[in-house]
């Protein structure tokens, strides 16, 4: 399928976004940037912002529709990264940090101990950030869970990614109720903590579907919603069902915004789970706890 005149943006110009790659090299990081093929790319790394891909780059699961390259072997995690992380968000200035993962199925806590040690460092070295997490299922362990909200971020997001009848073909190791009782664990035992999640369109769903999405979310508590156009990278991946409109978009953000009670729906062709995140200090201002 042709992209939409929408979807298209400008390939981003090496000296705009030099700087942060150098750095990401200098330090050994990776970012979800490069790994997943997101478009945002240049917008994100002249911006001097980043979302840090920790314990990769290999994925233990093989989603049909993600770039990450998978990788079911078993490897050790490496602990000078949350240190070197630390040292990129300072470098930066980031006021606000998204920090997210591949998923590790082969570790007993799937690498929450990676988390808790990237936000110490991060708390240490730049005290003033806000922190974004974006994380695996876990594969349900609860405790995993814990042991990553005790150490208080800020914002926790995990994507629902698709509609239900769809995880099968694009989330097979997923389970759409596991990720909901996962937001809910979030919500109703670390309260103070804002809650996210975001789903692609273009995989095969309708409108009505991602309403529904939409519904069980907000009945979940989630705070905050990301909807973006799924991009297929490459003839292996699952392909593109439809283009959405950004009209349709609107109305997603609409909906969910002023029918469903969101705090924030960012819905356009080209958002991602992180794009503009630092805009939820604005949402924490707005909404303390």
């Amino acid at each position: 399928m042709q992209k939409p005149d929408w979807l298209r943006v400008k390939a981003p110009q090496r000296e705009r976004i030099g700087a942060v790659a150098d750095m990401l090299v200098d330090l050994n990081l990776n970012t979800v940037c490069q790994e997943a093929s997101c478009p945002n790319i240049g917008e994100c790394f002249a911006g001097g912002t980043a979302t840090f891909l920790i314990m990769g780059p290999g994925c233990t699961r093989a989603c049909p529709y993600c770039d990450i390259d998978f990788d079911k072997s078993v490897r050790t995690l490496d602990p000078t990264e949350p240190e070197r992380l630390g040292e990129a968000v300072a470098r930066l200035g980031l006021k606000h940090v998204v920090i997210t993962s591949v998923n590790r199925d082969d570790l007993d806590d799937g690498g929450a101990s990676q988390f808790v040690a990237c936000i110490q460092q991060v708390k240490k070295r730049s005290p003033l950030t806000t922190i974004e997490l974006l994380i695996p299922d876990f594969c349900g362990n609860w405790e995993a869970l814990a042991t990553v909200m005790n150490a208080a971020p800020h914002v926790l997001n995990h994507n629902i990614e698709t509609v239900p009848r769809l995880y099968r073909k694009a989330r097979p190791q997923g389970l759409y109720e596991r990720s909901l009782e996962l937001l809910q664990q979030v919500r109703d035992n670390w309260p103070r903590a804002y809650t996210k999640s975001g789903l692609m369109v273009g995989l095969g769903e309708d409108d009505a579907e991602v309403i529904e999405v939409l519904q069980d979310l907000r009945a979940h508590q989630v705070d905050i919603v990301t909807i973006g156009q799924y991009l297929s990278p490459g003839p292996k991946h699952l392909p593109v069902d439809r283009f959405v409109t950004p009209g349709q978009f609107e109305h997603y953000r609409q909906h969910g915004e002023k029918e469903l009670g969101f705090l924030q729906v960012v819905s356009t062709p080209l958002t991602r789970s992180s794009y503009h995140a630092g805009e939820v200090q604005r949402l924490m201002q707005a909404h303390p706890r």
